[in-house]
């Protein structure tokens, strides 16, 4: 029987880079409903709260990411989720918000959770609730957000090499994309890479160079992701 419970929650689709990966935070439940199953970290809104007050907060619990006026990352909404039957306890209407943050440290459970942890992508479990459609809605948003800005490279380090600015969106996208090609795009969208002096030495054939990232936000023309399919990686290296 379902419960009488009414009330608005927030869930977060956290992602960040680990290992040249597209990593997922998930929580495992520490009281019913979904008792010990794996979920989407997320709380129920206070009443002296608006949701991206709840949302800064629940991240901040699960990862101990600075948060407040300045989430150290990008946090933004991505859609609301209300099915009469997506939570036993009762009606709760659930708002989903995409947190795509670098430099993320080892999570320590919060609120109710039992554990947390980062999980591959492309092997997370089965997740309780509806968190599987919230998911599949964050990661596609996280992957178009790398096709028109360039939040990708807060992802590198101060000073990186167009390859390693490649493997960020090659660990997003899930897609093997063409060297050549990647470095003649990004070198030449005006405001994304600002070249430095400086050659990396010590490899072979010729050195590359490093940049920094400029001051664009927007990227003018777009990085679409054009034909690459989710699983054009995987076939690549198989």
């Amino acid at each position: 029987m379902r419960g009488n419970l009414f009330a608005v929650a927030v869930n977060l689709v956290v992602l960040t880079v680990r290992s040249d990966q597209l990593h997922l935070l998930l929580i495992e439940r520490g009281e019913p409903p979904f008792l010990g199953e794996w979920a989407l970290p997320g709380g129920f809104v206070r009443p002296e709260e608006d949701l991206v007050h709840t949302a800064s907060r629940r991240l901040g619990e699960e990862t101990g990411a600075a948060t407040g006026d300045a989430v150290v990352g990008h946090l933004e909404q991505l859609a609301s989720y209300a099915a009469p039957d997506r939570d036993p306890r009762g009606r709760v209407l659930s708002v989903g918000y995409l947190a795509f943050v670098p430099d993320m440290p080892e999570p320590t459970p919060g609120g109710g959770a039992a554990a947390s942890a980062w999980w591959p992508v492309e092997r997370i479990p089965a997740l309780a609730f509806d968190h599987e459609r919230i998911l599949g809605d964050g990661v596609e948003r996280a992957r178009s957000k790398l096709e028109y800005t360039t939040l990708a490279a807060s992802f590198c380090p101060p000073e990186f090499t167009v390859s390693d600015l490649r493997r960020v969106y090659e660990a997003v996208w899930d897609a093997s994309l063409d060297p050549r090609n990647f470095q003649r795009k990004v070198t030449s969208t005006e405001g994304f890479l600002v070249p430095t002096t400086t050659l990396v030495t010590g490899g072979r054939g010729r050195p590359p160079r490093l940049f920094r990232r400029g001051t664009a936000t927007a990227l003018h023309p777009p990085m679409l992701r054009d034909s690459h399919r989710p699983n054009d990686r995987a076939a690549a290296e198989r």
